[in-house]
């Protein structure tokens, strides 16, 4: 007698069948993917901004000036690297590093060097700056940088806002290197916290020459000509200041190392490319 086999399935029938419906099954999942990310917002990346024509890497214009970028290092009032620093780099509109290029050549003559901390600030960054000034929890470089000041009255006392003029990109935060420039030391998150007011000797070990305060102190004694910073720290002040005017740039009156060139080329236009070659490739 004869086994039937019809209307029935064999294993490996069986096997074959389950894989097919496997397979029809992820096609089937794969295509869906695709149609979702073909209509999805979020499905094609969006190309970081790129810096207009008229900036350019201070390095392209004056390679002698020194360059110390806090805010892509943790040593900064905030304590961490901040959002937009993709490199240690200083760019400019081409007017304001021309302006400091003729500075320098003046300085150079004497035995002196600029220096920049900051030069363009993405606008990214400036709204790191108002989230951590929110955060009134986050006291972490307070014995630095803002000893006496509440870290609830920095946006009331001007410490901290929304805008910024280095974000238009012809704003520099700088001094003065007496030559030939000593390397500065790296700063190690965790070690011990001098005020920034404190006698040079004792605060954060800086090549610059003694500006009575260090850089970005909030504190009034930052103030260009508080009557308190006297003898060579004043004369310092004074020396930076006058050789800057001399080429067109104003200083803010609450920070003896901020400066703006005029007239701006961007009076009005805050800029976010991230502070990195690619975004001034080609300039």
């Amino acid at each position: 007698m004869t086994q039937r086999t019809e209307g029935r399935r064999t294993p490996a029938r069986r096997r074959a069948a389950r894989t097919s419906r496997r397979l029809r099954g992820a096609a089937a999942g794969a295509a869906a993917l695709l149609t979702v990310a073909a209509f999805s917002p979020t499905a094609h990346a969006v190309p970081e901004p790129k810096a207009p024509g008229e900036f350019v890497a201070l390095r392209t214009v004056d390679p002698s000036i020194i360059q110390e970028m806090r805010y892509i290092t943790p040593h900064d009032f905030v304590g961490e690297p901040i959002d937009g620093y993709r490199q240690p780099l200083c760019i400019l509109t081409r007017p304001a590093a021309e302006a400091l290029h003729r500075a320098q050549s003046k300085l150079l003559r004497q035995g002196y060097s600029l220096k920049v901390y900051d030069c363009y600030r993405p606008q990214r960054a400036v709204d790191h700056f108002v989230r951590w000034a929110k955060d009134l929890a986050d006291e972490r470089m307070k014995a630095e940088f803002y000893p006496r000041v509440d870290k609830s009255r920095l946006f009331a006392d001007g410490y901290i806002a929304e805008k910024s003029g280095h974000s238009r990109g012809s704003t520099m935060d700088l001094t003065i290197v007496k030559l030939p420039a000593l390397p500065t030391r790296p700063y190690h998150p965790g070690q011990r916290l001098v005020p920034c007011y404190a006698p040079k000797s004792q605060r954060f070990p800086d090549n610059s020459v003694d500006m009575g305060t260090g850089f970005d102190c909030f504190d009034t004694l930052a103030h260009t000509d508080d009557p308190r910073v006297r003898g060579v720290q004043r004369a310092h002040r004074q020396f930076l200041k006058r050789t800057l005017e001399a080429q067109g740039f104003v200083n803010l009156p609450e920070e003896w190392w901020h400066f703006t060139y005029q007239p701006e080329p961007f009076p009005s236009t805050s800029f976010d490319f991230p502070v990195s070659w690619r975004s001034v490739a080609g300039h």
